[in-house]
């Protein structure tokens, strides 16, 4: 029996699930933190941990497959694909597309490089989902130069959209290839995706992952002209960190625990319902644009921990839309893990 091995790791997790290959049935997994001390040796930490899942595992020969989640392919890594010794110095070379993400999944290929090689290694690309976005939602309106040296929207989280679709559309028995949908995932990042008939037509994170929604500590969405003075008074790196990790939910409400953000909305903090207004609105706008885009929908999804979670956000995004009259919304818990070992199993 060939059993599928997928590895997700963070930059505070290292996650791993076990699949049975034929049926892809869950044989067993686990979640290992990561403490922040680690993170100038993260390799090192990944090691240890990837010894320590071989060891609960026990019968390693079975694991034929190890499917590994990779946040950003850039442009040369669009689909599903297996990875050899080769590749690893390319996938090294679009780390700086995502340095808080590539380099912590890119250990995980060299532990099992390391400890599993008899295994065959297959990286599943966030950003493949996206690769074929209709040119008019890909490029950005700069100089046309700019979009040949690769500057173009890539989307992110598109395991998660994908998946989220697929299993919306068996909910609502319809297929996947003849509905329109849109998918609203809602976590740590956030980001909202129109898919017409199989295919994505635009989605709301860009270039990087900070474009599009408010989330928990991303600006998402703003003025670059804003950017410009703040540079100026501040300096790139500042505000790059600013945008990033001091934005969003916690630069107004001053916390990014989302659970924290509602038990202040229901104690009426007037903060804490300013930045609940302003994440709500953001994503309801979205919805509301997509629609416009889809011309009509079938299904709006929402998943991610956030989407799944507490109703009040989704009661708060969905009220007063006249136009989602009579679409359905659907609640699909996230499972990386399993979409993974599902297009690593298409691919094969």
């Amino acid at each position: 029996m060939k059993n599928i091995l997928i590895l997700n790791l963070g930059s505070t997790s290292f996650k791993y699930e076990l699949f049975d290959s034929e049926n892809l049935e869950s044989l067993s997994q686990g979640d290992y933190e990561i403490q922040p001390a680690v993170l100038d040796d993260f390799q090192g930490e990944a090691d240890k941990i990837f010894r320590e899942v071989l060891r609960e595992l026990g019968n390693v020969a079975e694991i034929k497959i190890v499917g590994h989640r990779f946040v950003h392919g850039g442009d040369n890594f669009a689909e599903t694909q297996k990875i050899e010794t080769n590749d690893l110095r390319e996938l090294e070379k679009i780390n700086h597309l995502a340095p808080l993400h590539n380099s912590v999944n890119l250990a995980g290929i060299k532990s099992v490089f390391k400890y599993l090689p008899e295994a065959e290694n297959y990286a599943v690309f966030d950003t493949a989902f996206f690769k074929n976005l209709p040119l008019s939602a890909k490029i950005y309106s700069l100089p046309y130069k700019y979009y040949e040296q690769g500057i173009h929207k890539f989307g992110f989280h598109g395991i998660s959209h994908k998946f989220a679709a697929e299993e919306a559309a068996k909910k609502i028995k319809k297929k996947f290839e003849e509905i329109k949908i849109i998918t609203v995932h809602l976590g740590g990042g956030c980001s909202v995706t129109a898919i017409d008939k199989g295919k994505p037509i635009d989605t709301s994170m860009g270039y990087t992952p900070l474009e599009g929604l408010m989330m928990q500590t991303r600006s998402g969405d703003i003025d670059p002209g804003i950017i410009f003075n703040l540079i100026s008074d501040l300096g790139i790196e500042e505000v790059k960190n600013m945008l990033n990790y001091e934005s969003g939910i916690k630069g107004i409400f001053g916390h990014n625990d989302y659970l924290e953000l509602l038990a202040a909305v229901e104690r009426k903090e007037e903060r804490a319902i300013l930045a609940f207004e302003m994440f709500t609105n953001r994503v309801k706008k979205y919805i509301g644009a997509y629609t416009a885009l889809l011309g009509e929908v079938d299904a709006v999804v929402f998943t991610g921990k956030i989407g799944v979670g507490n109703p009040l956000t989704r009661k708060k995004i969905c009220d007063k839309m006249k136009l989602l009259d009579g679409v359905k919304i659907v609640v699909v818990e996230p499972h990386e893990e399993l979409a993974i070992a599902r297009e690593i199993k298409n691919k094969m």
